[in-house]
C-alpha cells in the first residue's frame, strides 16, 4: 500500500503507476490537514486545497474502485468558522472512505504554541463533533456503494467463541467481517477469501454470503509459526522417527 504521499510529489506519472502496477493496492492515504489555504499556509504546508482536489479527481479518474483516506486537524491557531467550513467543503466533496481527525491541541516548542488567536476549546470541540459526524455519514454512505460487490479480504483474524465472522482487510483497505458458513474450509491469517458484500456499517462490511479461499504463502508462515510454537518440527527438520509430543522446548540464548 502507497500511503501517506507528500501532495507537493504526487505527480501524475505516480498514479498511473498506481493504476497500473497489479501489486499495489486501490487505496490512499493522503493528509489534508486542514481545507483553508490560509490554514495551510500557517502550517506551512506548500500545497492548497486546489492541488489537493485535483489528486483526488485524478486517482478517481485512474482508479475508479479506490479508497482515499485523509488526516485532519481542527481549531489550528488562527481558524476561523470560514476555515473551518473550507474543511467542512473538502470533505464534502472528496468523499473519504475514513478520515483520522484530531484536535489541536499545544505541543510546547512548536511554532503552533505561540501563535495568536488560538482558538477556545468549546469551540474546537463543536467543530469536531460537526466534522466527525458528517465524515461518518460519508463513510457509511460509501460503504453502502459496496453492497453486492465481490471484495477478495486478506485474512488477519481468525473467528472466536463471540464471533461467528472472521475479519481482514479488502484491498482497498476497508474491514471485512467475513461470515463462516457450517462445513467450509477454514482459512489461516495469511490467506486470501472471496465473498459478496452482504451489508454496510459506517467502519466496516459484512459479507455473510460465503466465500472461497485462496491459500497463500503468508498462510503457511503461519503454519509454520504454529508449529514452532508448539515445539513441533517444520516440515523436513526434527530426528528420524522421533515422536513428537507437541511440548515447547527451551532454547539457550546467544
Amino acid at each position: 500500500r502507497f500511503t501517506s504521499p507528500h501532495p507537493a510529489a504526487f505527480s501524475d506519472d505516480v498514479i498511473d503507476a498506481m493504476a497500473e502496477t497489479p501489486t499495489v493496492m486501490p487505496q490512499l492515504h493522503m493528509p489534508l490537514q486542514s481545507g483553508s489555504d490560509t490554514i495551510l499556509k500557517s502550517m506551512r504546508r506548500s500545497y492548497r486545497t486546489k492541488r489537493f482536489m485535483n489528486i483526488v479527481d485524478s486517482v478517481r479518474e485512474r482508479i475508479p474502485h479506490a479508497a482515499i483516506t485523509t488526516d485532519i486537524i481542527v481549531g489550528f491557531p488562527g481558524e476561523t468558522e470560514e476555515d473551518f467550513q473550507g474543511t467542512m467543503d473538502i470533505v464534502r466533496r472528496a468523499r473519504f472512505s475514513q478520515a483520522f481527525t484530531f484536535q489541536y491541541s499545544i505541543r510546547p516548542g512548536t511554532p503552533a504554541a505561540t501563535m495568536d488567536n488560538q482558538v477556545p476549546k468549546d469551540v474546537v470541540q463543536e467543530r469536531f463533533e460537526r466534522l466527525t459526524a458528517l465524515q461518518d455519514e460519508i463513510a457509511w454512505d460509501e460503504n453502502k456503494a459496496q453492497i453486492g460487490r465481490e471484495v477478495e479480504v486478506l485474512v488477519t483474524k481468525l473467528p472466536h467463541d463471540d464471533s461467528p465472522r472472521l475479519s481482514g482487510r479488502a484491498a482497498d483497505n476497508r474491514l471485512v467481517h467475513v461470515g463462516i458458513p457450517e462445513g467450509a474450509q477454514m482459512p489461516r491469517p495469511g490467506d486470501f477469501v472471496t465473498a459478496t458484500v452482504t451489508e454496510a456499517k459506517p467502519y466496516f462490511l459484512l459479507a455473510d454470503s460465503g466465500f472461497s479461499v485462496r491459500p497463500s504463502r503468508a498462510g503457511d508462515a503461519y503454519d509454520r509459526a504454529q508449529a514452532d510454537s508448539c515445539g513441533a518440527p517444520s516440515p523436513g527438520q526434527g530426528a528420524a522417527g522421533a515422536t513428537n509430543l507437541g511440548m515447547p522446548t527451551i532454547r539457550p540464548r546467544g
